[in-house]
């Protein structure tokens, strides 16, 4: 019979940015979802861009082909094999890449937002409940809390919207019911926001949002 063993390695991780992270005023941490690559992930926020703006955008750390053995390429955050080595190395792994973005920043103080999108969104949660991690708003896009996940993750002073598209076809009814009463169950405070769209991030909705809720 087998035994597992495991070994810690150094991997090479990238990561895509708008903007200037050393002037910026608002610094956005936006994690992809399944199946997309940072670079074109990263182009969704193109529109709330501005001078006093920088996005960050990760990519999950293991990439595969999307239709078969070749053609276009995604990435995937992690998969049920192994989760827990998984969740362990992209909290790691976002975690420093964090600190280094808030090193290179020379504002005494930055909002950062941290959007999760799909598969990103419980991502960005497992790493905020593991890491000691700040941020001004908190934003699951398309996505839930995982079901595991304590809710004393989220620190008082952020401000946490759920934001998802009334025909998203991932979130269906009684996804959504469940999502709501696990929030409500939960006592935290969270701003709901649904959209006339599908599984997305779209710029109008963007744009709207972040105006009117000051997350630029």
């Amino acid at each position: 019979m087998s035994t597992k063993h495991n070994i810690t390695v150094s991997k090479t991780a990238n990561y895509y940015t708008l903007g200037n992270v050393k002037t910026a005023k608002t610094i956005w941490f936006v994690l992809h979802g399944y199946g997309y690559l940072a670079e074109f992930f990263i182009k969704k926020f193109e529109p709330i861009l501005n001078n006093e703006t920088c996005v960050i955008a990760p990519e999950a750390l293991s990439r595969f082909y999307l239709n078969g053995f070749s053609g276009r390429i995604g990435a995937s955050w992690m998969t049920k094999h192994q989760r827990i080595e998984e969740i362990e190395d992209y909290s790691n792994y976002l975690q420093l890449l964090y600190e280094t973005i808030l090193t290179e920043n020379n504002n005494n103080y930055t909002k950062i937002n941290i959007v999760g999108f799909s598969q990103g969104g419980a991502t960005a949660c497992r790493w905020l409940a593991s890491k000691n991690v700040w941020c001004t708003n908190f934003i699951l896009w398309a996505s839930v809390f995982p079901d595991d996940i304590n809710f004393n993750f989220i620190k008082p002073n952020t401000n946490t919207t759920l934001i998802y598209g009334n025909q998203d076809e991932f979130l269906t009814e009684e996804r959504v019911a469940l999502l709501r009463k696990q929030i409500e169950d939960s006592k935290i405070d969270v701003n709901v926001i649904t959209f006339d769209g599908k599984h997305d991030i779209p710029k109008e909705v963007l744009v709207e949002e972040s105006i009117k809720n000051s997350w630029n």
